[in-house]
């Protein structure tokens, strides 16, 4: 029988004995794995033992190159707050400051009846309220509601702070418009 497997597979040895040798000579330093799960083969054997690292031997170590995110670049030329609005956004933003102002204005309301009711501490006393206990709870509660309502309205301050200043209401025009010739009003009478 003549099979010409057995001589190709003569011709393929060498190249496959070089090949498995290739990556045991290829590798000539030690490589340590060291504390922190970092591996190395920069150090010496001195250096290794010092910081406690350890020799790997046999085993193959795939090493997968890091990079650093690159820093974001700060551009220089953005355009100034408001600018590039659209008119739906300031329309938004318009109706939000209404509703703002009205919230703000309840609220005040609402503080100022409190601080009446309150009295500086010296609230009137109710019927039912001839215990002590009673009465210093009712002032405890109202000075605790007067506390929420000036923390309420110092938020509302701050979202209407945010949408930056209330916008200048523009002016109607204070020329009278100009009357149409007579020929254009007879048409429009007719």
């Amino acid at each position: 029988m003549n099979n010409p497997l057995p001589s190709k597979m003569i011709l393929l040895l060498p190249l496959v004995m070089a090949m498995s040798q290739g990556p045991a000579h290829a590798q000539e330093k030690p490589v340590y794995k060291c504390p922190g799960n970092f591996y190395t083969d920069t150090l010496s054997a001195k250096e290794a033992q010092s910081k406690g690292c350890k020799t790997i031997e046999g085993a193959p170590i795939t090493i997968i190159q890091g990079f650093k995110p690159k820093p974001a670049v700060k551009n220089n030329s953005t355009p100034p707050p408001n600018s590039g609005k659209t008119d739906n956004q300031k329309a938004r933003d318009a109706d939000a400051r209404l509703i703002l102002e009205a919230e703000l204005k309840k609220e005040e309301e609402s503080l100022a009846a409190l601080r009446n009711e309150y009295k500086n501490g010296q609230p009137d006393r109710l019927g039912e309220e001839r215990q002590a206990n009673k009465y210093n709870e009712r002032v405890q509660n109202l000075k605790n509601s007067i506390d929420r309502k000036e923390a309420d309205i110092a938020s509302i301050k701050r979202e209407l702070s945010k949408l930056g200043p209330a916008p200048t209401p523009t002016a109607a025009p204070t020329t009278a418009p100009t009357p149409l010739p007579i020929a254009q009003t007879a048409r429009f009478l007719q």
